[in-house]
């Protein structure tokens, strides 16, 4: 039995747009005849055949979002879904979830079996492995057949949707800054995140803080990996070759390791070491001593994407416009920093 071919299948053999292949199978006035005898001979070949049950969905709407997350596992993602659920369920909306697993297939698989009539628009954070190839076509067709695509935390520029993000940038900026005001003059910069946007971002705060102060970046106090197990091989013994006295890490797994290892190497925390880290996670409050942590309010960036989503398709303005929402961090200061009076 032969397998039936797709839109995007079919468009791809043809060096052809999408769109172009929809409105030629529809028989429409914008297309050239020879282009719609082409393209209805290939897809009869092929085996195409529409989804009538998705055509219709699309025409009455299903009330319901698709979510496509990276990582299951980190609780930051979980508490932007609580944020949708939320809302949808408000708002009278089902919602679907597919994971990613930091991906770009499985990220691309998930659009397309979601996209053909299952849902009416998409809330998503982008997969570490399309980041790091940088391959964001995905969304642009999907978005280019008419469903709305919301991105949150990791974005694309050149992806025209809406998004909502975090001032990853100023609250790395003003987590350095607090770590410099309560007497900190050798702070290490760990990540094992460098390779997503974020962490870059954070990254950046980070030296423009010193800079501003007029410090100078040390180096050897840096590091910056693109995943846990590359991380956990540079860490050990930067402590005693280092002796930093601050540290900001820019994800969970740094900052909890950074903790372990410090106070492994008798480091009294925080007279000895003070630590900020990203990400206010189930660890970093039941660490002990407690983590002092930036928290991006999770939460609230579900609730705004989904509002936007659910604002765009029950509008009825026919012109596409997209905005960008930033929701504000806040640095929650625990045990593992000094209080600043």
């Amino acid at each position: 039995m032969k397998s039936k071919a797709t839109l995007k299948q079919i468009a791809k053999e043809l060096g052809v747009s999408v769109s172009t292949v929809s409105k030629a199978l529809n028989g429409s006035p914008e297309i050239s005849e020879p282009t719609k005898k082409r393209v209805q001979e290939y897809a009869k070949l092929k085996n195409y055949k529409p989804n009538v049950i998705g055509l219709n969905l699309k025409n009455r709407r299903t009330k319901t979002i698709g979510v496509i997350i990276p990582n299951i596992l980190n609780s930051f993602f979980a508490k932007v879904f609580s944020g949708i659920e939320k809302v949808a369920d408000e708002k009278g909306y089902k919602v679907i979830t597919c994971i990613s697993n930091e991906s770009y297939e499985k990220e691309i698989n998930a659009l397309e079996m979601l996209s053909n009539g299952t849902i009416d628009g998409f809330i998503l954070s982008i997969a570490e492995e399309s980041q790091k190839l940088q391959k964001f076509d995905h969304f642009t067709t999907i978005i280019n057949e008419g469903t709305p695509i919301v991105m949150f935390d990791r974005i694309a520029d050149e992806v025209n949707c809406d998004k909502v993000i975090v001032d990853d940038f100023e609250s790395a900026v003003n987590a350095t800054e607090h770590l410099l005001k309560t007497g900190c003059k050798k702070i290490a910069l760990l990540s094992a995140i460098d390779n997503l946007s974020v962490g870059k971002l954070r990254a950046q705060g980070f030296y423009k803080a010193l800079e501003v102060k007029g410090l100078k970046v040390d180096e050897k106090l840096v590091i910056l990996t693109n995943n846990n197990d590359e991380f956990n091989k540079r860490i050990g013994g930067f402590f005693i070759k280092n002796k930093p006295d601050g540290v900001f890490a820019l994800d969970e797994h740094a900052s909890v390791t950074a903790m372990k290892l410090g106070i492994q190497n008798g480091y009294r925390i925080p007279q000895d070491l003070q630590i900020i880290g990203f990400a206010d996670g189930v660890w970093s409050r039941r660490m002990t001593p407690s983590m002092s942590t930036v928290s991006q309010h999770g939460p609230e960036i579900g609730e705004v994407a989904a509002q936007m989503l659910i604002d765009k398709l029950e509008s009825n303005e026919e012109k596409a416009t997209f905005s960008t929402t930033t929701v504000k961090t806040e640095l929650r200061q625990r045990d593992s920093t000094k209080k600043l009076f």
